[in-house]
């Protein structure tokens, strides 16, 4: 194993069982071997397209907004 999946392993294995669940789920998907690409769904497709659109219109979000998304906790 590398180090550092070793490591990130770790820090899941410190998570609430919660969190714990999350990240088995998405462990589980990732080595699924599954060739299938991902469909999004109605939802996922129109939120997409709405993003596309506001950037193509030069609507990003400010350096502010996303460093507070990216430096908030785990919820």
């Amino acid at each position: 194993m590398i180090k550092v999946l070793e490591d990130a392993l770790g820090k899941v294995l410190r998570l609430p069982e919660a969190q714990q669940e999350i990240a088995a789920e998405l462990l589980e998907q990732l080595a699924a071997d599954d060739s299938q690409p991902y469909l999004l769904s109605a939802d996922e497709r129109r939120v997409v397209t709405e993003a596309l659109a506001r950037t193509e219109q030069g609507e990003f979000a400010a350096d502010a907004d996303v460093d507070a998304v990216l430096r908030r906790p785990w919820a």
